[in-house]
């Protein structure tokens, strides 16, 4: 069983649709940017909502302390994602602080931007390959965009890791097929409209992998 993160959550029924689909990580979006983002307050209610044994997954982008501490004070998150520029240093010191999982999120576009991954990977608890994000892009991800799937096809690291970008109920299945991965993440592949989710997609999603 393929292991799924729906990402970018943002009301209750989303949070009903992941985990009936069988979510086992469910994702909420502190980025002011992007169309699926959430206020702590938001989120907290939502994090309230999430059945227990799926994760919850708070995703930021080059946060301050300052900014993680409003977040983990408020939202009882499980795994905190980091989702932007950060460094293996500064992974290491977000988890070290808060003493909690971390997932670090790189931008995959050719085989230049494997190498970094093995650096990531002796710092986070998981690594999430996604599609780097195009010149001049507003969000580090949830572009709805894929990366060549034979970059990583037979590649292992050693912490678990997630496939995403561009995933879809279409495709999914060959993802995971040309891949091996066991873990994938979905945001925009299950929506109907930019940042809103569609719970009959989400079951679609899911479906695809069962």
């Amino acid at each position: 069983m393929v292991a799924i993160k729906f990402c970018g959550l943002s009301r209750a029924e989303d949070v009903e649709a992941a985990a009936a689909a069988g979510a086992r990580y469910v994702g909420f979006v502190f980025f002011a940017k992007s169309p699926r983002c959430v206020s702590i307050e938001q989120a907290r209610d939502l994090a309230l909502e999430v059945p227990m044994g799926i994760a919850k997954v708070g995703l930021v982008v080059n946060p301050s302390d300052a900014d993680l501490d409003a977040i983990i004070a408020a939202v009882p998150l499980d795994i905190i994602q980091l989702h932007g520029s950060e460094s293996p240093e500064r992974v290491a010191e977000v988890k070290a602080r808060y003493g909690l999982p971390v997932m670090k999120a790189v931008g995959i576009s050719s085989a230049e931007d494997l190498p970094q991954l093995d650096a990531y990977a002796a710092v986070a608890d998981q690594i999430l390959l996604d599609a780097k994000p195009p010149k001049g892009a507003d969000l580090p991800g949830g572009n709805g965009l894929a990366f060549d799937w034979r970059l990583i096809a037979g590649r292992d690291w050693t912490v678990p890791w997630m496939l995403a970008g561009g995933l879809t109920p279409q495709n999914a299945a060959e993802a995971v097929r040309m891949t091996g991965a066991q873990q994938v993440d979905v945001s925009s592949g299950v929506e109907g409209a930019r940042g809103v989710k569609d719970a009959g997609k989400i079951a679609d999603f899911a479906a695809a992998l069962t």
